[in-house]
């Protein structure tokens, strides 16, 4: 194994065929190093005195890229797939097999990696299955798991409201979303976790598939009142290979990204005067922290995946054909061009993606994120953080590590 100049070992080498941008030189900023992930805002801030618009990126060791970091940029790329195509498969003939972000970028047979009547397609399902979702029964489901696990440590005086609340909450509501037995979402779960950091991501990978697989077999046997049933249901007549991706991109996007967003908007309120004062008081809404968070930190910072069909100039750049642009969602919402001091009611950032890459279940994840940040709330209000945050590594989420918090103890909850 080698090893870098500090003895720890070296990253893996993933060399990918690239022509950079006109203009770069050299190797692209990491975006997978941990001093990246300790302050994203500060890396975005010297990308845009250097280049502007469009930068060089490494998405891991080897593996370049081009960042979009300007919001009118990102708008025109999103709604244009007939220039920019979201199937990656010409991109990954020459990415090797090991690339430890080649799962979360591959071809897959679901809308964000698909082009055409294909994508299509697979969005209709999607958007058609989770809109059969009844958001009252799922605010009862998300109101009874989060009053049962703060009830197994509002006594105790505190908690890391990652492993004990967050998590195991996210994990519930999805299992009841998609009628999925526990056993079969925490193989999902250690898969996803697997694939978003890219620490032996082909593995989760396989592990993923297998635990959808699965599902699938067990809803074709066993129908019931779910997301998993309604998609197979549905008219677009999906086989199994196409099940599993669908329920994949669904339920990783909850374990993860759903997880992340509520834990980013917890920290925001719990570290920010202007916003957790106000959240605590009663003069600011949960939905208010929420979008704040969706501005400066969204549980996916850097993603929306294209690819040119043939090279193109953008601005004063030329973009090589078949080579990964990512939108940096974190860094378009805090355009200077475009950023508002005073975003209160302003929901124009492109956390839910933009055209037809728009998120289908936007009022599901609201929904969710905020009864369990109410809930919390609520039942602690003199909840306080007791160690500064740590951010997980990784180029495109934004995720805390843990989130430890201390409170005056408290006497277990009633149900309603």
């Amino acid at each position: 194994m080698s090893t870098s100049e500090s003895g720890a070992p070296a990253a893996a080498a993933c060399p990918v065929r690239h022509d950079p941008p006109f203009g770069s030189d050299g190797p692209g900023m990491p975006l997978f190093a941990p001093e990246f992930a300790a302050d994203p805002h500060g890396y975005y801030r010297a990308m845009r005195k250097r280049y502007r618009s469009l930068i060089p990126v490494e998405l891991a060791p080897g593996v370049p890229a081009t960042l979009v970091i300007d919001y009118q940029t990102a708008v025109q790329i999103l709604n244009d797939p007939e220039h920019f195509s979201a199937d990656p498969r010409t991109w990954q003939k020459g990415v090797p097999a090991d690339c430890p972000v080649l799962p979360m970028m591959e071809w897959r047979p679901m809308a964000t990696r698909s082009a055409g009547a294909d994508a299509a397609r697979y969005r209709r399902a999607t958007t058609e299955s989770v809109g059969e979702v009844d958001l009252y029964a799922l605010h009862r489901t998300v109101e009874e798991i989060a009053v049962s696990l703060i009830n197994t440590f509002c006594e105790d005086g505190h908690a890391d409201l990652i492993g004990q609340y967050t998590f195991p909450l996210i994990f519930g509501v999805l299992n009841a979303l998609f009628g999925c037995p526990p056993e079969v979402g925490q193989r999902m779960a250690a898969g996803m976790a697997s694939i978003v950091e890219g620490v032996d991501a082909e593995a989760g990978n396989q592990m993923i598939s297998a635990a959808m697989l699965d599902l699938v077999a067990l809803k074709r046997t066993e129908p019931g009142n779910d997301i998993t049933s309604a998609l197979l249901r549905h008219p677009a007549g999906l086989d199994d290979l196409e099940m599993v991706h669908q329920l994949a991109s669904q339920y990783g996007a909850g374990i993860e990204f759903q997880q992340n967003f509520v834990v980013n908007t917890l920290l925001l309120i719990l570290t920010d005067d202007r916003l957790g004062g106000g959240v605590l008081g009663g003069s600011l809404s949960t939905r208010e922290a929420l979008d704040d968070v969706l501005f400066n930190d969204p549980p996916l910072a850097n993603y929306l995946l294209t690819y040119p069909r043939q090279p193109i100039l953008i601005g004063d750049a030329w973009l090589p054909a078949h080579q990964p642009i990512v939108i940096s969602i974190a860094a378009c919402n805090n355009d200077p061009a475009v950023r508002s001091d005073d975003r209160t009611g302003n929901r124009s950032h492109l956390a839910w993606g933009a055209g037809p890459r728009t998120c289908p279940a936007q009022s599901m994840a609201y929904l969710i994120a905020q009864d369990a940040i109410d809930q919390l709330l609520d039942a602690l209000p003199e909840i306080r953080l007791t160690e500064p945050p740590a951010w997980r590594p990784g180029p495109f989420h934004r995720s805390l590590s843990s989130l430890p918090v201390e409170f005056p103890p408290s006497s277990p909850l009633h149900l309603s």
